[in-house]
């Protein structure tokens, strides 16, 4: 007895034959469904065409769209995977200036664990959201750059396409913000329309190295000096995969990209894990000084992903040593990160924004330098609140990818690494990125900045503030784990200004021990080597 399951292929054959008399375009059909199930017994690839021929393939298909199905019909509002149906939604609406009020109350369960809020005044202000710029650059820099408080965090041209890049530095002109220019190097789509850049420097040196794949101090000043490139940024590590190099595929290094970071065409372009150029906190800095002298006196600082709190500590360390500081640092946060990595790597490696950036923030205060340093943070910053949280959890401004990829029509399908991104921002087909209209979308980038800096300015004047700088953690409550509300600052306690500088000091013993244990075993002259295993409490 024939199994039912191959019912409804052995159908398509008599079907086909009667289709022939009164149809043959049909019969066609019929006969090639029937040659697809011939070909699924027959295979032995795939266990399930095996037994279910033809209508196994409905299995595949229904896998291949349910994605679309989920975020469609059964995503609620508020489940961020990565980002909510709401955290879009708010982003599209800024971005072209719609209605992004919300009516009959919040969707979001305020007394659940993890729920935070921010302590209104009974005395609320209206702060100038002109004044929310800041200086960037220290005693060591000639040129310091007068930032905006959010600006678009580091995509790189070739992860992103040319019209993506046009139109986020377009719309950084327009809002007077500046755009991080990813480890691929400056594009002339970057130069276009002369947006400020903030030129990130990677282990890979794109647009400064040579020959070898080495850094090339003649390269990289001839770019520096663009008035057009406001800030220097070496990356030590990304959000998306801390401590893992990365590769573009030969079949994806075109003339463009090939031109713009400096390697050859047709061959794996290698972003190596670690950098050649130095090998310890010192030799760091040393970097961070040439690029500074290199560049004219631009401000110069560096990224990473805060993993091992050792290493974080030697940088201190070699600070006070070498007495460079730099002007700026970036917290990435391990829940950022806009193109592929490896799950192991994007779910359980590196410390979350929140957690990263309060511990860069406290042992800096420690060792006393924390009012020399700037400190950005980036990692899924959407709104004016996220903004306000991270500012006052010691950031100085912020950066954000993602919500400017949703500004600029990006629909979360997570085809990023595919080159088949619907909306043309991932991708490099040509044809793909005639669907981004650079004028639209700029405009829409530049409304989305607009719009999250005055939802910052009310937050903080309703809290009665006159500025972003004036947040601290004191000024939000958080529901702790038995779902108790307790200040921020309970959770993210900050330590006293010099307490690690001398350990006879009373405050020394009042440190967490986490801080004071990697104070104790970190080095200026290394990071974190095989040999020098370690544990902390």
């Amino acid at each position: 007895m024939i199994a039912s399951r191959y019912w409804a292929w052995l159908a398509t054959l008599p079907l086909a034959i009667a289709a022939s008399f009164w149809a043959p375009p049909l019969s066609l059909v019929l006969a090639a469904f029937f040659l697809v199930g011939l070909r699924d017994i027959s295979q032995t690839r795939h266990a399930i065409l095996r037994n279910y021929p033809l209508i196994g393939h409905l299995r595949f298909l229904l896998e291949f769209i349910r994605p679309e199905i989920r975020q469609y019909f059964l995503e609620d509002d508020e489940t961020q995977l990565p980002f909510s149906r709401n955290q879009r939604a708010l982003v599209y609406q800024r971005a072209k200036r719609q209605n992004d009020k919300r009516a009959f109350g919040t969707l979001i369960d305020p007394y659940k664990p993890g729920a935070i809020w921010l302590n209104h005044s009974n005395v609320a202000v209206h702060p100038d959201e002109s004044a929310f710029r800041l200086k960037i650059g220290n005693q060591g820099c000639l040129q310091p750059y007068h930032s905006s408080i959010l600006n678009v965090s580091a995509m790189s041209f070739g992860a992103l396409s040319a019209n993506a890049i046009r139109a986020l530095n377009r719309g950084a002109k327009l809002g007077n913000f500046a755009q991080d220019t990813g480890e691929g190097s400056i594009s002339r789509y970057h130069r276009e329309e002369g947006g400020d850049l903030i030129w990130e420097i990677g282990s890979g040196y794109f647009g400064c190295r040579d020959a070898a794949g080495n850094f090339s101090a003649e390269k990289f000043a001839s770019q520096a000096v663009d008035p057009q490139v406001r800030m220097i940024e070496i990356k030590l590590s990304q959000g998306a995969k801390p401590g893992h190099g990365g590769v573009l595929p030969a079949a994806k290094v075109s003339a463009e990209i090939a031109m713009t970071r400096g390697v050859e065409i047709g061959q794996d372009c290698v972003s190596p894990a670690t950098h050649s150029r130095f090998s310890t906190p010192t030799g760091l800095l040393e970097f961070v000084a040439e690029l500074r002298r290199l560049s004219g006196g631009k401000p110069v600082g560096f990224k990473l992903c805060i993993g091992d709190p050792v290493e974080f500590m030697g940088i201190c360390k070699a600070m006070l040593a070498t007495k460079i500081i730099p002007d700026f640092i970036v917290i990435d946060g391990t829940e950022g990160g806009t193109g592929a990595a490896p799950v192991e790597f994007a779910d359980h490696v590196g410390m979350p924004a929140r957690d990263g950036l309060s511990f860069a923030h406290n042992a800096l205060r420690a060792v006393g330098l924390r009012s020399s340093v700037r400190l950005a943070v980036a990692g899924k910053i959407v709104s004016g609140f996220d903004v306000a949280t991270m500012l006052a959890l010691g950031a100085d401004w912020c950066n954000a990818a993602r919500s400017f990829m949703f500004a600029l029509g990006c629909i979360q399908s997570r085809s990023c690494h595919t080159d088949e991104c619907p909306t043309g921002i991932a991708t490099q087909n040509a044809l793909r990125q005639r669907g981004l209209d650079v004028a639209d979308r700029a405009i829409r980038v530049a409304n989305f900045h607009q719009a999250t800096v005055q939802s910052l300015g009310e937050l903080i004047g309703s809290a009665g503030l006159d500025h972003p700088s004036q947040l601290t953690a004191r000024d939000f409550m958080i529901r702790d784990d038995k779902g108790q509300p307790v200040p921020l600052s309970a959770v993210y306690p900050e330590i006293e200004i010099g307490a690690l500088l001398e350990p006879t000091d009373v405050r020394y013993s009042a440190v967490p021990a986490v801080y004071r244990s990697a104070w104790e075993i970190a080095s200026a002259d290394r990071f974190k080597g095989s040999s020098e295993r370690h544990r902390l409490p």
